[in-house]
C-alpha cells in the first residue's frame, strides 16, 4: 500500500483545527503551551462560537497568542488580562470571553486583578498555565516555584522561610463565591489532554449559562527554564509538580469538592 492510498479523509484520525493559524509557534519544543492553545481552539470550533468569542492575551511566553489563535483577540498589559476581560464581558455580555495566562502574569503582577475578578464572579473563562517559573524572561522564581526549586533568582533553591511558600492559585480562588468552576489538569499525554479539553469545554459552557468565572489551571513543564530535555521535564513535573499541584476538580458547579 502506497502513501496515496493511506492519506484519505476516511482514514484521518486527527487534523489541526482551522482556528489555529499556520504561524510557527514561538514556544520551546516540548512545551505544553501549544497543546493548550490547540485544545482551547478545538473547543471553540466544536461549540460553534467562533464569531462570539474574544480572547485576551497576557504578557509572558504566550504574549503572542493572537498570532496563533485565529479568533478575535486583544492584548492586555502585564497581569491585567482579567480586568480587560471584565470590561469586554460587561460591554458584550453575550460574548464568550477568556484570558490565557501564565503563572508570572496571573499569580504575580496580576494577583489583584485575578482575585478581584474571581471575587466579583465575572462571566469569563480563565485558562492558567502553571510551569512554576518565569519562562520567557530568564527563568526567575515565580509565585508558583516549588520549595527547594532552583531558578535564576533562587540558585540555591526556594527557601520557604525567606521567600514564602508556592501559591496554589486554583485552591485560593476556589474559595471565593464568584468562582463557579475551578479545576487543574495537564497536557503531557493524550489521556491528560482529553481531560483538559473536557474541562475547557465545561468552562465555556458555564459562560453560556452565565454562571460566573471558570478557572482552568494547566500544570505544564518548562524544559528550557528547568534546564532539562522535554522528556526529563515531563517526568520532573510528574514527580514534583503534581504532588504539590494535584490534578482534578476543586470546585464544580459552585460546590467545593
Amino acid at each position: 500500500m502506497n502513501v496515496s492510498e493511506i492519506i484519505k479523509p476516511e482514514n484521518q484520525v486527527f487534523c489541526k483545527t482551522k482556528l489555529m493559524t499556520d504561524a510557527t509557534l514561538s514556544y520551546c519544543p516540548g512545551c505544553g503551551h501549544g497543546t493548550a492553545h490547540n485544545l482551547t481552539m478545538e473547543v471553540i470550533d466544536e461549540m460553534g462560537i467562533v464569531a462570539d468569542t474574544i480572547g485576551v492575551a497576557p504578557v509572558g511566553c504566550s504574549v503572542l497568542a493572537y498570532d496563533f489563535m485565529n479568533i478575535d483577540m486583544t492584548q492586555a498589559a502585564h497581569g491585567r488580562a482579567p480586568a480587560v476581560a471584565t470590561a469586554i464581558s460587561r460591554l458584550w455580555p453575550d460574548k464568550y470571553v477568556f484570558t490565557y495566562q501564565g503563572d508570572g502574569d496571573l499569580a504575580a503582577i496580576g494577583t489583584a486583578e485575578t482575585i478581584h475578578a474571581c471575587n466579583r464572579g465575572e462571566n469569563i473563562v480563565v485558562i492558567f498555565v502553571n510551569n512554576g517559573i518565569y519562562g520567557m524572561t530568564g527563568g526567575q522564581m515565580a509565585p508558583t516555584t516549588l520549595s527547594g526549586m532552583r531558578t535564576s533568582t533562587s540558585p540555591y533553591g526556594r527557601d520557604i522561610k525567606s521567600m514564602g511558600s508556592p501559591i496554589k492559585m486554583t485552591e485560593l480562588v476556589a474559595n471565593l463565591p464568584g468562582v463557579y468552576y475551578a479545576t487543574r489538569h495537564a497536557v503531557h499525554t493524550h489521556k491528560h489532554a482529553r481531560k483538559a479539553k473536557k474541562a475547557i469545554r465545561k468552562a465555556f459552557e458555564n459562560t453560556r449559562l452565565k454562571k460566573g468565572i471558570s478557572f482552568v489551571e494547566i500544570v505544564s513543564n518548562c524544559n528550557s527554564g528547568w534546564k532539562m530535555t522535554p522528556l526529563e521535564s515531563n517526568q520532573w513535573m510528574i514527580d514534583n509538580m503534581f504532588p504539590y499541584y494535584p490534578l482534578g476538580d476543586i470546585k464544580v458547579d459552585g460546590v467545593l469538592k
